[in-house]
């Protein structure tokens, strides 16, 4: 289970299902866009692309990597369905694996950008049905709920001083 949400078993790698759809592309999976693969999909977290830009300057085979490289990397990633982006905090894009992971949505803090991701199979069966009622053919869905997490929402812990109340 990664945060919360179950992994899914994949019968082809990550590598080899982003080697499959650059062919169909035309495009060739180059060694700056394997390390990029190997190096997102070793971490399970939500990342966003200036951090990947800073991590990835350090690992071996990416180093080479230049930032335009990654990002129009990430952006095939997003297209081949193996990375989803999932929202903005910061003025900065948030990806996650879509590839090998169970359906599932977010709570995120508008504070503190923290995400909770959680499945809901009740979601699912209630857009699925709307869609059947109107004749429309669903490939999926995104559920993001803003709001305020419990750490956030909770008080200040000191008392204030009645010097600090003037």
């Amino acid at each position: 289970m990664i945060g919360g949400v179950e992994a899914t078993p994949v019968d082809i790698s990550p590598v080899d299902k982003f080697r499959e759809f650059l062919l169909t592309k035309g495009m060739r999976l180059t060694p700056e866009r394997e390390a990029i693969v190997n190096a997102v999909y070793a971490e399970h977290d939500h990342f966003d692309a200036e951090q990947w830009v800073t991590d990835l300057s350090g690992r071996r085979g990416a180093e080479r990597a230049s930032r335009s490289t990654i990002y129009r990397t990430l952006n095939l990633l997003v297209e081949a369905g193996l990375l989803r982006r999932v929202a903005r905090t910061n003025d900065r894009e948030v990806y996650e694996h879509d590839y090998g992971r169970q359906r599932h949505d977010h709570l995120i803090c508008k504070k503190c950008g923290d995400m909770i991701e959680f499945p809901n199979e009740m979601i699912s069966g209630v857009l699925e049905k709307v869609a059947e009622q109107h004749g429309f053919r669903m490939a999926g869905h995104r559920l993001e709920v803003d709001g305020v997490c419990a750490a956030c929402s909770r008080p200040p812990a000191r008392a204030h001083r009645k010097l600090d109340m003037i």
